[in-house]
């Protein structure tokens, strides 16, 4: 159920808290809302208009086709079904969202491009070729592709290709046996890693492929190919792979207390339990670029009892916390509630949000129920997904400072988990880290 609030009641409660202000200038959410730039939680600085800002007037939710089971298994939807939101598109072709998938079909050839570079992965699209066509699926791409046999693998969809047919790495390795693919939807699942590459085609296994060359790639952008002929894709869907348990369901062993917090940390029955705050529970590992994934459960009962919102968040590449700064960093924000019933108007920047950077875009998630969060951040581009569906791309582009709260850190830092405020009722289940290389 949505909490409704008084903004201004939030406010009250917020600059009582410690962690905030150092003279930092308000923000405004994409509704427009002026927040007090005292406001709890890590900082606050001029926020930069993204694709993100213009497109939430129009945003239409569309549930990921994933599983409650896949998305706690790492899966995350890389097209939200309505938009280009979270690619880098070229301006070469006209890439476009029609009938629910992503289409080019004039202009010159070109890659619609993942920002981020991945190594090891399972990869799934469906897609539709028009007769004649000429398309692909680049893997761990560089950011510019000049020869397939070097800068990619280039997993081709062509059946008219003299040399490389469908499903066959273009340059790199033949596949044999594949079935004719135009005019009709098929599905590909790939699965990187090391230098092992796996493909099958509507579930049959039409490659397996261990790169020997001088020109092995462990990581890269993922790329769809318009070359020519009209190209669909749709239900485009990433699992990355070898995700390490940070948190190991019987104790807090690599976990240390933030000092002066009076949240308490504790476990029961394999989960992490926060309650009562404000305070902090931090990493004692650091981490630059990876992939986070956190499953957590916020009840708000207290809160509601106290007129607030349920309210916790995961700080990211953070200064070792102290007591009198027990928290500067990055903050993946978990804060399920929405203003006037209208789940494209986060109630304080929202579930996924880069807190006081850039709001969610949407609340997928509520209150007292399991919620899975991930967390890409690589270099000063991060991305931020709630049960499989990407709720924020955000790129930061402030000058460099070793406190993320005055500028950009890409320096490792802690992981720290937030008991925001005596109401805090929290427990964590999962929280997995793979650094990106």
């Amino acid at each position: 159920m949505s909490f409704r609030i008084n903004l201004a009641s939030v406010l009250l409660f917020c600059v009582c808290l410690p962690g905030c202000g150092d003279g930092e200038q308000a923000v405004q959410t994409p509704s427009g809302t002026t927040e007090n730039a005292d406001a709890p939680k890590s900082d606050a600085a001029d926020s930069t208009a993204t694709q993100q800002d213009q497109a939430e007037a129009k945003l239409v939710f569309v549930k990921p086709q994933l599983s409650e089971e896949e998305f706690r298994d790492g899966w995350i939807s890389l097209f939200d079904g309505t938009t280009l939101f979270g690619w880098d598109v070229p301006t070469e072709s006209n890439w476009h969202v029609e009938d629910g998938s992503i289409v080019a079909d004039s202009g010159d050839r070109s890659l619609l491009m993942t920002p981020f570079a991945f190594d090891d992965f399972e990869f799934r699209c469906d897609f539709h070729l028009a007769k004649g066509g000429n398309s692909g699926v680049f893997l761990r791409s560089a950011d510019d592709v000049a020869d397939a046999t070097t800068d990619t693998y280039e997993l081709n969809i062509c059946d008219s290709h003299e040399t490389h047919k469908t499903g066959s790495f273009v340059g790199r390795h033949v596949a044999k046996d594949v079935p004719e693919v135009e005019d009709e939807w098929h599905t590909f699942h790939v699965r990187c890693e090391g230098t092992n590459i796996k493909v099958q085609l509507d579930d049959k296994q039409i490659v397996d492929f261990t790169d020997a060359s001088d020109h092995v790639r462990t990581s890269g952008r993922i790329g769809l190919q318009m070359n020519a002929g009209r190209i669909a894709f749709r239900n485009v869907f990433l699992k990355p792979l070898n995700l390490k348990d940070i948190f190991n369901g019987t104790d807090l062993t690599g976990f240390r207390k933030v000092p002066g917090s009076k949240s308490e940390f504790t476990v029961v029955a394999g989960m992490l339990h926060a309650e009562d705050g404000p305070g902090f529970l931090e990493t004692e590992a650091t981490f630059g670029d990876f992939i986070l994934h956190v499953e957590s459960n916020i009840a708000d009962e207290k809160a509601i009892a106290d007129k607030r919102p349920a309210n916790s968040g995961v700080f990211f590449r953070t200064i070792a916390g102290t007591e009198e700064a027990p928290s500067h960093g990055y903050e993946m924000q978990i804060q399920h509630d929405f203003k006037d019933g209208d789940r494209t108007q986060p109630l304080d920047f929202g579930s996924g949000a880069i807190y006081r950077r850039q709001a969610a875009r949407y609340i997928v998630a509520n209150n007292n129920e399991w919620v899975v969060q991930t967390l890409i951040a690589q270099g000063n581009r991060f991305a931020s997904f709630v049960n499989g569906y990407q709720v924020l791309d955000w790129t930061d582009d402030r000058r460099p400072d070793p406190n993320p709260r005055k500028g950009l850190r890409l320096e490792a830092g802690h992981l720290s988990l937030q008991g925001h405020d005596p109401t805090t009722d929290l427990d964590f289940r999962a929280i997995r880290v793979h650094e990106l290389k």
